[in-house]
């Protein structure tokens, strides 16, 4: 296996009727958590108008997505029932949809959720479970002709035995399966190492390294790190402490020609991704 690949992906990932440019720059995926428990801002954004307003105020400050989500899926998270993740959702995507033209995301494993959100004029698919979590979800995906996001989430994975990559690769091999059998086009699709999703310290900080060894697969990749608890657990710091933790995944991913990165703070990551990539176009092959 290669151990550097930093090659980016050509052309656009199109969002049903919306789009964003593959260019070779690293766009950034704004977060918006419509909970009241998730890890770093849960009731921070819990009504559609605090939610909307921060989807908008993320735009502002150079998101190329926003991602909403209604359901915490933080270590340890309580699944609550789809209709009231649904109503959490949709009126803040019905709301976004109006008032702006960038793809809006829905983060979502269950298909109730995804139909209303794609209903309400969702452009993409975030599942968590790489589509080998629930069948009806792939299918869904196919009719809406959205975008999709693809997670690496195994349980197995801590111990496993063997290299990350081969057993990353090995996982999204299957969600490729998956996704060509139901029809969905492989240039639709994202790939995300999940980071922070069963695990271990040393294997998420590895993945931050390598990721862009997924290139591989050709296809355009995702990085979620922001406030993390690998970023806590190396600086001995909560949520709300971990921006500069952040920061420096950000430089790494956009090093790597990540895609898109995905985070709670668009501003402060994006001018460093910008000033990632000025230093990077310096650098010798």
């Amino acid at each position: 296996m290669p151990t550097t690949v930093y090659m980016s992906i050509p052309g656009q990932l199109i969002c049903r009727d919306r789009a964003v440019l593959l260019d070779g720059t690293s766009k950034i995926v704004g977060i918006v958590n419509v909970t009241d428990d998730s890890f770093f801002d849960g009731g921070r954004h819990a009504t559609s108008a605090t939610a909307v307003a921060h989807g908008l105020k993320l735009i502002e400050e150079g998101a190329s997505i926003i991602d909403i989500g209604g359901e915490s899926t933080r270590p340890g998270f309580t699944e609550i029932p789809a209709e009231v993740e649904a109503a959490r959702v949709v009126p803040v995507i019905e709301e976004l949809v109006a008032k702006t033209k960038i793809p809006l995301s829905v983060d979502t494993y269950k298909p109730a959720v995804a139909r209303a959100a794609l209903a309400a004029g969702a452009h993409v698919l975030n599942d968590i479970r790489g589509f080998q979590g629930d069948p009806e979800l792939p299918g869904i995906a196919a009719e809406a002709a959205c975008a999709v996001i693809l997670m690496h989430n195994d349980p197995s994975f801590k111990t496993a035995p063997g290299d990350v990559l081969p057993k990353l690769l090995k996982f999204f091999e299957r969600s490729l399966k998956i996704a060509a059998q139901a029809g969905v086009p492989r240039e639709k699709l994202v790939l995300d190492p999940g980071i922070g999703f069963g695990k271990t310290y040393e294997q998420n900080l590895e993945l931050l390294a390598r990721i862009g060894e997924l290139r591989v697969l050709g296809l355009p990749l995702l990085l979620g790190a922001s406030r993390k608890s690998v970023i806590g657990h190396t600086l001995s710091l909560p949520a709300e402490d971990r921006l500069e933790g952040t920061l420096a995944t950000t430089a790494l991913a956009v090093w790597q020609r990540v895609e898109f990165i995905r985070v709670h703070d668009v501003r402060a990551n994006a001018r460093a991704a910008s000033m990632t990539a000025a230093i990077r176009t310096f650098s010798k092959p």
